[in-house]
């Protein structure tokens, strides 16, 4: 199968580093003009020379935007071309008890995680029914569906996404527009790198190696019994992006090694 994405262009929010900037470059690598999503100037500048190095052919650019609130996500629409392809990274995530986590902590979590893609898909899902195509995918979480004891507020935010990208499907259904939510499991990101980086140096065993202790730990029913790549992840984001995934449309696909312990 050969994805070409040439002519279509893509936003991937919160794509600086991780799972988005993997995003990012498999889709520039497929052809996609790509816009580069960030909250400071100089990690989207930073994004965008390591994606000149992985993709010298692409058509790059990239706008600096906090998305956690309304403000930051009117910002970014303002200075926005036209797109083809809306895919809602943007999340933030962290262990609270659920008896100590207040109304702060909670909405920060909505705003990000939920609201931006809210905001995004209403500006810029009209225009791409209007034209007969369009792609837009959430980045949710397999603690949609197997929420954690210690990050309820994170899990309930994820669940969220998925209602809404379903939701969303019903909306433009028949128009050419399809919306889809992606579930990763434990990824080897930036952030759980850092996470793991005491054991790793304690341990002297590799961080691929450290990841898949801690997977086994806290993720027992794994089925890959490993943390996923973040290329692994990109892999069906951009497969759900392409023309060959016109009939995938109000799905929650799971790229999560099979934690999610059922056959649907």
């Amino acid at each position: 199968m050969h994805i070409n994405l040439s002519g279509k262009t893509a936003l991937i929010t919160a794509s600086t580093g991780g799972i988005g900037f993997a995003i990012a470059k498999g889709l520039a690598l497929a052809g996609a003009e790509i816009i580069i999503n960030g909250r400071s100037d100089s990690s989207v500048e930073k994004a965008l020379a390591r994606l000149r190095e992985a993709a010298p052919q692409a058509k790059l650019s990239g706008i600096a935007a906090d998305l956690g609130n309304a403000q930051g996500a009117d910002a970014l629409i303002a200075a926005l071309p036209t797109v083809d392809i809306l895919v809602n990274n943007a999340g933030i995530y962290g262990l609270a008890d659920f008896f100590e986590a207040d109304d702060d902590c909670w909405d920060d979590y909505w705003q990000t995680n939920v609201m931006s893609g809210v905001r995004l898909s209403r500006a810029l899902v009209p225009a791409m029914v209007k034209r007969g195509w369009g792609r837009v995918v959430f980045i949710s979480s397999e603690s949609a569906r197997n929420v954690p004891a210690d990050m309820v507020h994170y899990g309930v935010s994820k669940t969220a996404q998925l209602s809404l990208s379903r939701g969303l499907a019903k909306r433009v259904a028949g128009s050419g527009v399809t919306v889809n939510s992606v579930l990763p499991g434990p990824t080897l990101s930036d952030g759980l790198a850092d996470m793991l980086e005491e054991e790793r140096a304690r341990s002297g065993k590799t961080l691929e190696a450290v990841a898949a202790e801690f997977v086994m730990s806290h993720r027992p029913t794994s089925l890959i019994q490993r943390a996923a790549t973040v290329d692994e992840v990109a892999n069906m984001v951009v497969y759900v992006c392409s023309t060959q995934a016109s009939a995938t449309s109000g799905a929650a696909l799971r790229v999560d090694g099979g934690v999610v312990d059922d056959i649907l």
